[in-house]
């Protein structure tokens, strides 16, 4: 019996109208209501998954969230913080470098806003906070304190540039950290220790669930580690052809209420 099962959201839970339809609300709720626990997890700031934590009522004593790629979890009804893993001044410093040498805009988060250190904000850069419903500041990286948490950088550019930068990068950095494609025009970069994986991992066995139990449904690379690390990693009809390639179950896609079709014949057994 599975006991715990994590969901992404972008192309994942919504489908491309950005919308939880009631077939996928009904099936969590459905899970819930078995004593499944349901856990989103996201690349995306605690800011930009609250309204969907109520909208599915993910918010009893006992509920969590892990948000930026697996750098944080928390607690959604007390907001109390069980694990946030950062990355340092030093590393957003050597990072902005970095991509000044390699042409590439970039934008960093704090745990409430999103900024960014080009005077000319990407287009990628707005989508992200608007998505997201945090503030958008600029930033110069010299103004930046040196004690300011950040959870992730991104390097961000069109889709066909973003992979021509992506081979820029020395393997010295792919080394030193986590790196990972969370949209055609998004790389996110994390401490080496942050992934999708490893937050699932620690969040079930802080609640003495295990692996075989666990189901984790997603449809980009970000989520790959999940779905890897999952007793039955569930891969969106619309998933990339590697996440396809790992995944133990096929759903549909997201405008297809594939959440809810994994759900129903995973855990509810319809």
């Amino acid at each position: 019996m599975y006991k715990l099962v994590a969901i992404d959201i972008d192309g994942t839970l919504l489908n491309d109208r950005r919308e939880i339809t009631k077939e996928v609300n009904d099936a969590i709720q459905a899970a819930r209501a078995k004593g499944v626990r349901v856990v989103i997890c996201t690349g995306r700031p605690i800011g930009g998954v609250r309204p969907i934590i109520e909208e599915l009522k993910l918010n009893d004593q006992d509920d969590y969230v892990i948000t930026f790629n697996g750098a944080l979890v928390q607690n959604t009804h007390t907001n109390e913080v069980k694990s946030q893993i950062t990355l340092t001044y030093d590393d957003l410093k050597d990072l902005y470098e970095l991509s000044l040498k390699i042409n590439s805009p970039l934008h960093f988060f704090d745990t409430k806003k999103i900024y960014t250190p080009n005077r000319e904000i990407n287009r990628y850069t707005i989508h992200e906070a608007y998505v997201n419903r945090v503030p958008l500041q600029y930033l110069p990286i010299e103004e930046v304190p040196n004690d300011m948490i950040i959870p992730k950088v991104m390097f961000i550019d069109e889709p066909e540039r973003l992979n021509q930068i992506m081979g820029k990068i020395p393997e010295s950095v792919w080394e030193k950290y986590t790196l990972v494609k969370s949209a055609p025009f998004f790389l996110e970069v994390l401490d080496p220790s942050v992934s999708k994986g490893n937050a699932v991992k620690q969040l079930a066995e802080k609640l003495s669930i295990k692996r075989e139990e666990v189901i984790c449904i997603g449809d980009g690379e970000n989520d790959l580690t999940m779905i890897e690390y999952a007793g039955c990693g569930v891969a969106m009809g619309n998933a990339e052809a590697v996440v396809k390639e790992v995944a133990q179950f096929h759903t549909l896609s997201n405008n297809e209420n594939g959440v809810a079709y994994a759900i129903e014949k995973l855990v509810l057994d319809k």
